[in-house]
């Protein structure tokens, strides 16, 4: 696939426009021409969309069994565009007309995209799911891109999803080599991805990379961005950079925003509004974030314990696990979720389709719901329940502990939680650090769940803290780990 072709600017399309604002899709998946049922678009049609800035054309350069390429090209209207600017956008009447946004990939291509190419980025198709549902090989190039940081912003934001990143600086003219090199780059992505993740890496990093967006941003700006960030920003290590820019550096937006990042009750970020983004950003100022902090808790716990065989019960998209992938001292390690769609990104970030026979052996994911029981789940070392207790209902966790610690019966068990105490310390939340918690739990209601745990299933219990400490209300998160007493079958 190819997002964005080689092709010259200023690009004529099929209607005798001239635009730079374009992208294509190219595919040698064959057949290649499958890529019309992905996109919902036709190869043999030429089609147009109207947008409030101006409008859209999608067509297909090319059509073979070997290769397809669809082009989304955008024709901005400054009139519209001057008409739909954002409410706080300075009032500078030259400034509405004269602009970059009819040449450069901005906001207005990533909107664009998402409107003309909704479905494909939901990764529904029914005339073929499974190849929908597939990553195929994706090859991506943006002629003209604002790139606010140089050419390595783009690398530090595509690298981590598994693209290959070619980032080219665009001198201010190639005529006078002294004047330097201007804020927008050519980038070029090469890797093996969903088309779906594909289309909305580019929607949400677009105007990330620009940090600059057409519209005003409201509380639904957050949604949009978790919808479109499902999978791969929770995990990415720059996940406040990219939240920040994408939400203006909206300071009550961002907060909400890191709230909500993690499935499993990731950190709250505190929403920083720098003069120099950069600076703030170096690798030895950075705090090291509470879901770093607790996955280093729990990997040492399990090297402390002498773990060899591990079991993730509610893995999610596999990040701990992937940690675990890389230790050899951990030789048998499984994850499990109640998510198919979780585990078919946990998959693909283990890269499961490309290990190696022995490697395959020593890997293994299912599904499983964690209240009944499941032979799979026993003969174990070790059993994680990282942030996973609060998502279920007070009413079925007898069940869980029955199913964990009576029936799989680890030589261990290691259990982290929110401590509900420590949320007034986080600025803008209000209630629960997740929508998906059943409950939190403070620090007595732990360590009595916990103690009458050890007792009913033959346990010892040992209770530590995750994250920075206040003296008063204790640390964010708390780790229970359990081990098994001599005898403790019985």
């Amino acid at each position: 696939m190819v997002i964005g072709a080689e092709t010259p600017s200023p690009f004529i399309g099929p209607l005798g426009q001239t635009c730079r604002v374009f992208l294509t899709v190219s595919t040698t998946h064959q057949p290649a021409t499958d890529l019309g049922y992905l996109l919902h678009k036709r190869p043999d049609r030429v089609q147009e969309f109207k947008q409030s800035f101006g409008t859209v054309t999608v067509f297909y350069p090319e059509a073979t069994d070997d290769r397809c390429t669809v082009a989304l090209m955008l024709n901005v209207d400054p009139v519209r565009l001057a008409r739909s600017r954002a409410r706080n956008a300075p009032d500078f009447s030259l400034a509405q007309y004269v602009n970059d946004r009819s040449y450069a990939a901005s906001s207005l291509l990533g909107v664009a995209m998402a409107g003309v190419f909704s479905t494909a980025r939901s990764g529904r198709c029914n005339a073929n799911q499974e190849l929908a549902d597939s990553a195929i090989p994706l090859e991506v190039v943006i002629p003209v891109l604002p790139c606010r940081g140089g050419a390595h912003i783009a690398h530090r934001l595509f690298e981590p999803l598994g693209w290959t990143v070619e980032a080219e600086p665009i001198p201010l003219d190639d005529a006078f080599a002294e004047w330097g090199d201007s804020r927008y780059v050519r980038v070029k992505l090469t890797g093996v991805v969903r088309l779906a993740d594909a289309l909305n890496q580019l929607y949400v990093l677009l105007p990330v990379l620009d940090e600059s967006k057409h519209y005003w941003q409201g509380p639904d700006e957050v949604d949009k961005l978790l919808r479109s960030g499902e999978g791969w920003l929770a995990s990415h290590p720059d996940a406040t950079l990219i939240t920040r820019r994408y939400l203006g550096r909206r300071g009550g937006l961002t907060h909400t925003a890191l709230a909500r990042l993690a499935e499993l009750g990731d950190e709250i970020e505190e929403a920083i509004e720098p003069a120099e983004e950069e600076e703030v950003l170096r690798p030895e100022e950075m705090r090291v974030p509470l879901n770093t902090q607790r996955h280093d808790a729990v990997y040492q716990a399990l090297l402390d314990l002498g773990a060899r065989s591990v079991i993730d019960l509610g893995c999610g998209h596999g990040q701990f696990l992937n940690r675990l992938v890389k230790t050899p001292a951990f030789s048998r390690i499984v994850g499990s979720d109640v998510s198919t769609r979780s585990l078919q990104y946990a998959a693909r970030r283990l890269h499961v389709d490309r290990m190696s026979e022995r490697q395959a052996e020593r890997v293994e994911l299912f599904q499983s719901a964690l209240t009944y029981e499941d032979q799979r789940f026993t003969g174990f070392d070790a059993a994680v329940l990282m942030e996973v207790v609060e998502h279920v209902d007070p009413a079925r966790l007898e069940a869980l502990e029955r199913v964990v610690f009576g029936a799989a019966k680890p030589g261990a068990v290691l259990v982290t939680t929110p401590n509900c105490e420590y949320n007034t310390l986080y600025e803008g939340l209000v209630g629960l650090r997740h929508p998906d918690h059943r409950f939190e739990w403070t620090r007595q209601e732990f360590a009595d769940w916990s103690n009458r745990v050890a007792t009913t299933y033959g346990y010892k219990v040992e209770r530590r803290g995750i994250g920075d400490l206040d003296d008063t209300l204790g640390t964010p998160t708390q780790m229970a780990i359990f081990t098994r007493k001599e005898g403790g079958d019985d």
